[in-house]
């Protein structure tokens, strides 16, 4: 019968053939489960293939976890760079470092993107070749199960025949077929001779697909008992390299990232610094209306009331000397005797400079001492002035109690709007409690540590204490 072609590559006889395969599998499946049939058992290569479903699963789920991580790196790359850019636009062309922080930018990208790279030749790359050999062992596991089932039923089919031939001698021996009855004498051995080459042929066919099935089952069977401990043992291999790649390519990359990162933090730095000093020379960040607040002093000592300088007591050449008597006041006239110049003993000639000047020195001397007295009586006031306000303060103070670090109360002169978070808020007639600093060598000139009393009075805490700048302040 001619075969009909059904395709490329593929004829009707080939589909039968494949089709009776099946089910002469399935029958031994069959006879093997109900126990009729034995099954040819391997237990070492059964469990290479038990380690071999492992490895697949181990190695898959690797794949996946890498796969992931590369997402991540890609998408932490993103966001790194949005986030540097988002500096680079508000980084102002005229600040400290503008250049270099520019720079600092682009080696950052370009560490990711090579970090990146890197981790997908040596790590990702090779994981997809490893894994690349798992589809083609695994397709000639499954096709040796398929031909060690073909080489039992060809097996069982060659001891059924054999068995059969047994039972078929006898029956030559003892024809009882009506066709050898009927038959003449001649014919019955022409007929009995038909039987026995029927059964040798049979025979035949059936050790020669027995032959066939179990040549084929011991190629694949004997390459995969090799290569299936191999690629077992290749696994801790593989785990090896690839996690070693990983973490000298993430050593290599946090370490380059970290000098970026500490140049970048140093160049912060130094622009805060200047910032700071700009802030402390300059009233840079407060709104000063004209007639307003003091700008933010370097020292507080420079804002003290300077005090006059006592008048210049030269006596002038041109001066008459009513004059000179009269700038010195009356301490002076008990030395000097004033005299019209006709009462006078000297000569007419005579003028300023005929003066004794060790007798002018005696009488600028009671003057030198009035200036003193006059200095000490205006010290005296201010001091009398201010111990009455620390009377009135302390008589204030003795009525709540006070933080341990307290020192002494200042009054607001004017609003002062904190520019930073360890600063006090303040507002004209505010009044503060004044503190030591924890650590003196931290405070600047001009800044004071305090809490403002309402906050103190009403939480007795210090949570709120803060800095602020002195001369915006009275002391009371």
């Amino acid at each position: 019968m001619a075969e009909l072609p059904m395709g490329k590559g593929v004829s009707a006889g080939k589909i039968a053939s494949n089709v009776q395969k099946k089910i002469t599998r399935a029958q031994e499946k069959v006879l093997q489960k109900l126990g009729k049939a034995d099954e040819t058992k391997d237990v070492a290569f059964e469990e290479g293939v038990i380690n071999f479903n492992k490895q697949l699963v181990e190695g898959t789920k690797l794949q996946k976890d890498l796969r992931a991580y590369l997402a991540a790196v890609k998408a932490m790359h993103e966001s790194s760079k949005h986030l540097y850019e988002c500096l680079d636009e508000m980084y102002e062309a005229d600040w400290y470092g503008k250049k270099d922080v520019d720079s600092l930018l682009e080696d950052s990208d370009i560490l990711w993107t090579d970090f990146h790279q890197k981790l997908v030749d040596h790590a990702l790359i090779s994981m997809d070749t490893y894994l690349g050999q798992f589809p083609d062992i695994k397709a000639r596991i499954a096709k040796r199960d398929r031909k060690l089932v073909d080489y039992d039923s060809a097996r069982h089919n060659y001891a059924a025949v054999n068995k059969g031939k047994k039972k078929e001698g006898i029956k030559i021996t003892k024809p009882v077929s009506l066709l050898e009855r009927a038959a003449p004498g001649w014919a019955q051995g022409i007929l009995s001779a038909h039987n026995v080459a029927q059964t040798n042929l049979t025979r035949s066919q059936a050790e020669e697909e027995l032959e066939r099935a179990q040549k084929v089952f011991e190629e694949i069977n004997i390459d995969l008992q090799e290569e299936l401990p191999s690629l077992w043992n290749s696994r801790v291999g593989f785990y090896v390299n690839t996690f070693q790649s990983m973490a000298g390519l993430e050593e290599k990359f946090h370490r380059e990232m970290g000098k970026i990162n500490q140049n970048l933090n140093d160049t912060l730095e130094k622009l805060e610094n200047q910032d700071m000093s700009s802030d402390r020379t300059q009233v840079a960040n407060h709104t000063l209306s004209p007639g307003g607040p003091p700008a933010i002093p370097k020292s507080p000592s420079k804002l003290k009331p300077l005090v006059p300088p006592p008048p210049k007591v030269t006596p002038s050449k041109d001066m008459k000397q009513e004059n000179i008597i009269n700038l010195f006041g009356e301490a002076a006239t008990p030395n000097i005797s004033v005299t019209s110049p006709s009462q006078y003993d000297a000569p007419a000639t005579a003028n300023l400079l005929d003066i004794d000047l060790d007798s002018l020195q005696a009488a600028t001397t009671p003057a030198a001492q009035t200036w003193d007295s006059w200095e000490a009586t205006e010290k005296a006031a201010v001091t009398e002035e201010v111990v009455a306000e620390n009377e009135t303060a302390q008589a204030t103070t003795e009525s709540v109690e006070m933080p341990e670090s307290f020192l002494f109360k200042v009054k607001t002169m004017h609003d002062y709007n904190a520019t930073d978070s360890d600063e006090l808020e303040l507002k004209a007639g505010d009044v503060v409690l004044v503190m030591s600093y924890e650590n003196p060598e931290e405070q600047d000139e001009g800044w004071l540590m305090g809490v403002r009393e309402s906050d103190w009075v009403q939480n007795k805490d210090l949570g709120k204490k803060g800095v602020f700048p002195e001369n915006f302040t009275q002391r009371m």
